[in-house]
């Protein structure tokens, strides 16, 4: 049922409008954020979702020269130079400025839950083609993923391409310097340690980009017999971890820029170099996207040389958390299998296998930014919950 409104008055020297509630609850809204965020045609493009007004013709300190209420369901604004604007009382209502609203709609339109986890890891699993066909198991799918960071997909075809289709799915893969789709497999004189058959230790990949890809794909198509188990790791939670045992170690690493480079060809030829936090944190130091990749870290290190013996102790305090048996979780990829995971999260590995004249394990990877998976995700929510 769409919210009533009982009264609408001016307040604060006429620069605010109280909207009081048929349910006794009350809102109030600056009177510079209402004209700015008039939805007539004059200042708002419908077809766009945009503003058309200018931030030039806007007077910060505007107060409200009249106020009407229509029905409980509209009220209408008069400005001083006789603009008129209309705010239906559900669109208000969205967008009130206290605290609960305010978390109301982060929660809605974000989905910042967080559901960590250790070595007690329950995969989530769900079947690709119910992905690829289905409105409801995509958006548990996408949900899912945002929440606990890693949902194992499976029976998708035992060949490449799987991962185009998934890309199609969402959106669009991201592009990068290894193509929109790469081949982990054992290849000779390999541009990346992953085109090896060694052990990879904990990492996200492609710190060495200003803006890593926030979300992995890897489909596997053919599994080695012996070796070659994967492995995954909560970032989140090792960071909360570290941040609550040593305290300085955990400001080191979310404010020491750490150089990454990365020089080759495969898609085209590259020569990319980067200075990473190996934490990046928010306003309240709470980790919301780790930059970790040994193999890429650059031996140049741009900081004073009495900083550097205390970032190797952090640094290896917190790959020691990684490593813990309590914190990581290991299981086998079988052909068919798409693991897709958060990128900016979840760090993985890999178990050595055997080197052998053929090829013996063959993962296709992929690639996609966190904002078309989230745009994705808000459209499948709109069509399954029936969303406005």
């Amino acid at each position: 049922t769409s919210p009533g409104i009982r009264k609408v008055q001016a307040s604060d020297q006429g620069h605010s409008v109280c909207v009081e509630w048929e349910d006794g609850s009350e809102s109030s809204y600056p009177c510079v954020w209402l004209r700015d965020s008039c939805q007539c045609p004059l200042c708002f493009l419908p077809s766009a979702g945009a503003r058309r007004l200018l931030l030039d013709d806007l007077d910060v300190n505007i107060v409200a020269e009249q106020l009407a209420l229509a029905d409980g369901k509209k009220i209408s604004i008069t400005w001083p130079d006789g603009h008129t604007s209309e705010y239906e009382a559900e669109w208000l209502k969205k967008r009130c400025f206290s605290e609960e609203a305010r978390a109301a709609m982060r929660a809605d339109l974000f989905l910042p839950e967080c559901q960590y986890w250790g070595s007690d890891l329950q995969l989530p699993k769900i079947p690709f083609e119910e992905v690829m066909h289905n409105d409801e198991s995509a958006h548990k799918w996408l949900c899912t993923l945002k929440k606990v960071g890693i949902v194992l997909l499976t029976g998708a075809a035992a060949r490449q391409g799987e991962l185009i289709r998934l890309g199609h799915r969402i959106g669009f893969l991201r592009l990068t310097f290894y193509g929109p789709t790469w081949q982990v497999q054992d290849k000779a004189d390999a541009n990346n340690v992953a085109y090896t058959t060694g052990r990879l230790c904990f990492h996200t990949d492609y710190p060495v980009l200003q803006h890593p890809p926030g979300v992995q794909f890897l489909h596997c198509i053919k599994q080695t017999a012996a070796g070659g188990e994967s492995e995954v790791v909560d970032g989140f939670h090792a960071c909360n971890k570290l941040k609550k045992q040593n305290p300085e170690a955990y400001k080191i690493l979310s404010s020491t820029a750490v150089d990454y480079t990365d020089v080759g060809v495969d898609y085209c030829d590259f020569a990319v170099h980067c200075k990473q936090r190996i934490i990046d944190t928010d306003s309240r130091g709470q980790a919301i996207h780790i930059n970790y990749n040994n193999a890429t870290r650059d031996t140049v290190f741009d900081i004073p040389a009495e900083k550097v013996r205390p970032f190797y102790a952090a640094l290896k305090e917190f790959n020691d958390l990684l490593n813990s048996a309590e914190h990581k979780f290991t299981y086998k990829l079988k052909p068919g299998d798409i693991v897709t995971f958060d990128n900016w999260r979840v760090l993985h590995g890999r178990q050595s296998y055997p080197p052998c004249s053929e090829v013996t394990r063959h993962l296709e990877g992929a690639y996609a930014d966190w904002d078309v998976v989230m745009s994705r995700l808000r459209l499948l929510g709109k069509r399954v919950l029936n969303r406005d």
